[in-house]
């Protein structure tokens, strides 16, 4: 991997201060999006990505190091897809090319089916069609559970989510680095709200729109995903036009497991 620099920064949007992460200050926009973690999944393919292109990792409001908090009316796959074409345009980004993990994947569909600024698409162990909510996230919309969970509760799920996540042994440090939002209350209700507004009606009602868009898309999948089988991408690539698969070693954060190969399946779609 390279050792170019990824650095941290903020933007406000909508009058709240959004955290990510760049590396990369020269060549195409490439805008990533996380789903039920936060922009760290994107951190291991950051700094051989941003050596051909300006990458920005964002952290959804009430994720990770963004500021702000999501109610389950905030938190529906249209509003986030509202606040990332806000966080375009207060980072001067036109158009741009897009890659979507978990949920993330699902507001990055609504982004390149709907705004027409998405010049090439990267799907990673994406949501698609009816394949979520799972239902260690479905049982959120429950408003009796989300008031019984707390910080520890939280973050002792998280940890647990994460490790089956990742086909390698994570270090404990690694955990801890992944986990390391939940301790904020407002980060723990942020992401019960994007659990109680998760619903497949998002993906499955933009089918016809993503196939008369037609956007170039790739996707990029850790074959051994417990959360987004690996048969929801090869639908995908039956149905949706312009679209292949890369598959690669790994599990639901394939970044962590296959960096390299997600690397270079990225690289090789964002190529003139």
């Amino acid at each position: 991997m390279s050792d170019y620099p990824v650095q941290r920064k903020t933007v406000q949007v909508n009058g709240t201060a959004l955290s990510y992460l760049q590396a990369g200050d020269e060549g195409p926009p490439l805008l990533l999006l996380h789903g039920t973690f936060w922009s760290r999944v994107w951190l291991p393919v950051l700094p051989e990505l941003g050596t051909r292109a300006r990458c920005v990792a964002l952290d959804l409001p009430g994720f990770g190091g963004s500021g702000g908090e999501l109610g389950p009316r905030t938190a529906t796959v249209p509003e986030l897809a509202r606040t990332v074409l806000a966080a375009a345009d207060a980072l001067g980004l036109g158009t741009f090319d897009l890659a979507g993990h978990d949920i993330g994947g699902g507001i990055a569909q609504h982004v390149a089916a709907r705004s027409g600024r998405v010049e090439r698409l990267i799907l990673m162990n994406s949501v698609t069609f009816d394949s979520w909510p799972v239902p260690a996230v479905e049982r959120f919309r429950d408003p009796d559970v989300r008031a019984s969970v707390g910080v520890e509760e939280m973050m002792a799920a998280r940890a647990e989510t994460t490790r089956r996540a990742v086909a390698r042994t994570l270090t404990e440090e690694e955990v801890a680095d992944y986990i390391s939002p939940w301790k904020d209350p407002a980060r723990v209700r942020s992401w019960m709200a994007m659990a109680a507004a998760a619903d497949a009606r998002y993906t499955l009602e933009l089918v016809p729109a993503l196939i008369k868009a037609a956007v170039p898309t790739r996707l990029v999948w850790g074959t051994e995903d417990d959360f987004q089988k690996v048969a929801f991408a090869r639908r995908y690539v039956a149905e949706i036009p312009a679209t292949d698969l890369v598959e690669v070693p790994g599990k639901h954060i394939p970044t962590e497991d296959s960096p390299q190969q997600v690397t270079a399946a990225i690289l090789d779609h964002l190529a003139p």
